[in-house]
């Protein structure tokens, strides 16, 4: 077993103590249900090509099973089993109605041309889809780390070939292009749920107490560890809420520091354009990105790989808040540390949920087949209309235009999309502090988010007889 699926076991076993449940419901909640190998061949420049790539179903308590599909040379079966447990608890904690599955594709995309990509990509959905691994009803899966929404509507067109007559077909993967039934705010949803959960966290005075915060978030610096789609969404979002001061940004090849302040879209340009922060005018390079962990700063959000705070540098972690938006990005023994020097760290299965909270609102779009808003948009814009009318009529003055523009522009979908995903990480947030505040035996936000999500899973596969 690798360290990440391990230390996920762990953490799962530590939440186990605390719950009156049999050892044998335990057993299956741990246990990954399947995990589908698949190796086939493409016939690429002249030569036939194998890659390999994995379907794993953590947990089938509630169908569709839902996890992303990453593109990675490193990926494997075990990180593929690991990131389907966390996909079980992460919709557990957050009330979306999934079991958990992930799956994998050992390629490095940028060894290869787009047009090789696709053909790769719609080999390999071709082999899931025949085995009920990609279907609306069954199993969803959506964007991870090397691919995206272009990847997602090659699946999508694979999966309507396969079952022309599924009126349903456009649910069978979410992240899709908004233009191909995708949904507006689906590829900034992981970055915009993490922006929620800080922002959730600063509203708790009980818990910026035990940091050692105010409760401004303006005088609070942060450092991000990866800028793919995630880091630099979550970057962009709370920079903009209540200025929250960037200072640092980690990529694989090194990193760039200004304690007085970074421009996230800047940096993002320049990285796109060259490939590296090296030579980046407005910040400090550093070669060694693992450095950027250790600096100083109020909040530390890890947003690229699994593995990146360990037993090896846990103790040198200065942050008081660590804010997981990737997965697994803490060891287990890091983890410990951690929890010993009292940093805070709100954990990946509630933390980066956001995705999957978007992916479900997709998925439901794609099955009602009518865009949020379509119906109420038109009445709630006479309504407000008149009610502006009555106060103009009442106050006899005008209401300022600004806030009259604002109210007729009536509601879209993505403010809707937004709207949702907000309540979703709040009342996940709060499901998981109130089990952090109650219960004297939990000593850290992890074990409260793995014992909410646990307990959910145990309930509903009771409900059905196990």
């Amino acid at each position: 077993m690798n360290n990440f699926l391990n230390d996920t076991t762990k953490f799962v076993n530590k939440a186990l103590k605390l719950i009156p449940i049999s050892k044998g419901l335990a057993e299956k909640i741990i246990t990954c249900n399947s995990t589908y190998t698949v190796r086939f061949g493409v016939r690429l420049r002249g030569d036939i090509h194998t890659f390999e790539g994995w379907r794993s179903v953590h947990s089938e308590h509630m169908e569709p099973t839902k996890g992303g599909i990453r593109f990675d040379l490193d990926t494997h079966a075990e990180e593929v089993e690991a990131l389907a447990a966390l996909m079980s608890y992460k919709n557990a904690i957050i009330n979306v109605p999934f079991g958990g599955s992930k799956g994998g594709l050992k390629i490095n995309p940028n060894d290869w041309e787009d047009f090789e990509i696709e053909k790769v990509t719609r080999r390999f959905a071709q082999e899931l889809i025949k085995r009920d691994l990609i279907s609306p009803s069954q199993n969803v899966p959506a964007p991870d780390i090397g691919s995206s929404s272009r990847e997602m509507a090659w699946i999508a067109d694979e999966y309507r070939k396969i079952h022309p007559t599924d009126i349903n077909a456009a649910g069978c993967v979410t992240g899709k292009p908004a233009n191909k039934n995708g949904l507006e705010g689906r590829e900034e949803a992981t970055g915009r749920g993490v922006q929620y959960i800080v922002r959730e966290f600063f509203r708790n005075e009980d818990l910026l107490k035990m940091v050692g915060f105010t409760s401004s978030m303006s005088d609070k610096t942060f450092i991000i560890q990866g800028l793919g789609n995630v880091g630099y969404h979550a970057s962009k979002f709370i920079s903009e809420d209540n200025q929250v001061r960037l200072i640092g940004i980690a990529e694989y090849n090194g990193a760039i520091f200004n304690q007085e302040g970074l421009d996230v879209e800047h940096a993002k340009k320049f990285f796109t354009k060259h490939g590296s922060f090296e030579k980046y005018s407005k910040g400090t390079f550093i070669k060694d990105p693992s450095l950027l962990l250790k600096k100083e700063c109020d909040i530390l959000i890890p947003a690229a790989r699994e593995n990146v705070i360990t037993e090896k540098n846990a103790d040198d972690i200065k942050a008081k808040l660590i804010v997981e938006a990737a997965n697994g990005p803490i060891s287990y023994k890091g983890h410990s540390i951690l929890n010993r020097k009292k940093v805070f760290v709100i954990p990946d299965i509630l933390a980066n949920s956001g995705g999957v909270a978007v992916s479900y609102f997709e998925w439901v779009k794609n099955l009602q087949h009518i865009r949020f808003g379509r119906l109420e948009k038109r009445k709630n814009i006479i309504q407000l209309s008149s009610l502006i009318e009555a106060i103009e009529s009442m106050t006899n003055s005008p209401m300022p235009e600004k806030y009259k523009s604002e109210l007729l522009d009536g509601v879209n979908e993505i403010d809707l999309v937004r709207s949702g995903l907000d309540d979703m990480m709040i009342d996940g947030f709060q499901e998981v502090k109130k089990e952090f505040i109650q219960n004297d035996k939990i000593n850290d936000f992890r074990t409260a988010a793995y014992k909410v999500a646990i307990e959910k899973i145990a309930m509903s596969y009771d409900s059905i007889g196990l």
